[in-house]
C-alpha cells in the first residue's frame, strides 16, 4: 500500500484539523469535517474535485457556515479518507460507486442535504447521486463542474492508460517524488489558471509529494466514466446551476455551455461566469463564491 498522509504528523498543518473527525462508512474510513450553523440551519455537503481534499474548502467552508451547517469529506483514497479493499479497481472509484459511498457516509452521519455543491469531478458525484435516488436536494451547484466525457482520441485513450498507471505500485511514488519539486507543483497549479496564495500552494504541495493521495487520484481517473452521466443529463430532476471560471484551463467553459444545453429548460439552470478566475475559483474567491451559493439556494426556494 502506497505511503498515504499521517494525521498524527500531517493533521495538525491541516485547515480546521479540530473540526476534523474520523467515521467508518461504505467499507473505508472517512476523514470528515464538520462547520456548525445556525440553529436549524439547512445542510451543505461540499465535494472537492480529483486529487484535492477538504482543504479547497478551507477559506469558503466557514463563510456558508454563516447559514448552512457545511460538512466536506476527502474522496475515497484522497488525503486521510482510507484506500477502499481492492484499491484502485475498487467499485467506489467509479463514478456510481463513489455516489453509493458518499451516500452511505450521509447516512452514516444522519444528514440530509439541503443542498450539494460540488467542484469539477465532485459536481459529477453530486449530479450521479441524483440521479440514482441517493439524493434530493434543493438545489446542486456546479463549480467549474466535470460533467462532459473527453472526445476523440484522448477519451479513447484516457481511461485505459490511467488503469494502467493506477496498477503498477511504483507510478504513485514516482509522481509524488516528481512533485516534491516546487517547479512541478508550480506547473500544476498554472495548468488550473488559478492563482493561490503561498498558504494553498503549501497546501497542494503536501498532497502530491503523498503516493497514497496519488493513488487515490490516479483511482478515480482509471475508473471515471462520464458517458453515462452525459447520457442521464436531461432526466435530472434537481435544479442544477454552473459556475463557470473564465480562465479554467482544466475544464473549458464551454463545455459547461453544452451541458447546459442538455438539461430540461424546467430546471431553469443558470450559467454564471466568474471573471477573472480559474478552476479553483473557490480558493481564488471564497466571497463571491459563497454569496453566489446563497443567492442561487435562496432562487431554489
Amino acid at each position: 500500500m502506497a505511503q498515504g498522509l499521517d494525521w498524527q504528523r500531517d493533521g495538525p498543518h491541516w485547515p480546521h484539523h479540530e473540526l476534523s473527525s474520523f467515521v467508518w462508512a461504505s467499507g473505508l474510513q472517512w476523514h470528515v469535517q464538520r462547520f456548525a450553523g445556525p440553529a436549524n440551519a439547512p445542510c451543505l455537503v461540499l465535494l472537492h474535485g480529483t486529487g484535492a481534499s477538504t482543504h479547497s474548502w478551507r477559506d469558503l467552508a466557514p463563510l456558508l457556515a454563516r447559514r448552512f451547517e457545511v460538512v466536506a469529506m476527502d474522496l475515497p483514497g484522497h488525503a486521510f479518507t482510507g484506500m477502499p479493499p481492492g484499491g484502485v479497481g475498487a467499485p467506489q472509484f467509479s463514478l456510481p460507486g463513489m455516489a453509493r459511498a458518499v451516500h452511505g457516509l450521509l447516512q452514516t452521519l444522519d444528514i440530509r442535504a439541503a443542498m450539494l455543491v460540488g467542484h469539477s469531478a465532485g459536481a459529477a458525484v453530486a449530479v450521479r447521486m441524483c440521479l440514482d435516488g441517493l439524493a434530493a436536494p434543493r438545489s446542486v451547484l456546479g463549480l467549474n463542474a466535470a460533467l462532459m466525457p473527453l472526445g476523440g482520441l484522448a477519451g479513447q485513450l484516457f481511461s485505459p492508460v490511467a488503469k494502467l498507471m493506477a496498477s503498477a505500485p511504483f507510478v504513485p511514488r514516482l509522481f509524488a517524488w516528481h512533485a516534491k519539486e516546487p517547479a512541478v507543483l508550480q506547473r500544476l497549479l498554472q495548468s488550473t489558471g488559478s492563482t493561490l496564495d503561498p498558504a494553498g500552494t503549501a497546501l497542494y504541495q503536501r498532497l502530491v509529494r503523498s503516493p497514497g493521495h496519488a493513488a487515490g487520484a490516479l483511482g478515480m481517473m482509471a475508473n471515471w466514466d462520464l458517458d453515462s452521466l452525459w447520457r442521464d443529463l436531461p432526466r435530472l430532476a434537481v435544479p442544477l446551476d454552473l459556475l463557470v471560471g473564465e480562465r479554467d484551463r482544466t475544464v473549458p467553459p464551454e463545455q459547461a455551455t453544452r451541458a447546459m444545453a442538455r438539461l430540461s429548460p424546467a430546471l431553469k439552470a443558470q450559467y454564471i461566469q466568474l471573471d477573472g478566475l480559474g478552476h479553483l475559483a473557490h480558493e481564488e474567491q471564497p466571497d463571491t463564491v459563497a454569496r453566489l451559493v446563497f443567492e442561487r439556494f435562496d432562487a431554489r426556494a
